[in-house]
């Protein structure tokens, strides 16, 4: 059951690679005891791709947000404390780029993404952002599921 109350968590992570992995596996718990476990393969692909630019781009703290409007929305946000834009999406023609096809991905699979630069009492960075509209890919599950 999908809730309607709003609610938010954030996860403070140090710069270091397998903070992805705690993020990761938060944000499916989160999920999951909320009721959404029908994002949680989508919402971890993306979360796991904002997270891991935030560590691997940047120096310095990051964190992940995760927020639910209530009304159908998940928002996945990564914050890290390098103000700078992130490079723009690559297209996926270079099939064997080990770099590069992360923002390509969230493009792909998020309903809407984007970044705004943060100021806060005198500290500095980013967010990266995306959203993914609960409703349509719930239905489009138990559609599938009662196809197969």
């Amino acid at each position: 059951m999908l809730g309607n109350d709003p609610w938010e968590y954030s996860l403070h992570i140090p710069n270091d690679v397998r903070a992805v992995t705690v993020c990761r596996r938060t944000l499916r718990l989160i999920l999951t005891v909320h009721g959404l476990i029908g994002l949680v393969d989508v919402a971890e692909l993306l979360a796991t791709e904002l997270v891991s630019n935030a560590v691997r781009h940047t120096e310095g703290p990051a964190a992940l947000r995760v927020c639910w409007s209530g009304n159908g929305v998940l928002r996945i946000g990564a914050w890290d404390a390098d103000p700078s834009p992130p490079e723009p999406p690559l297209a996926f023609a270079d099939v064997d780029a080990e770099d590069g096809r992360g923002l390509a991905l969230v493009r792909a699979c998020a309903d809407v993404w984007g970044w705004q630069p943060l100021a806060r009492k005198g500290a500095r960075g980013k967010v990266v952002w995306c959203e993914l509209g609960a409703s349509k890919r719930v239905a489009s599950m138990v559609i599938r599921r009662s196809k197969g």
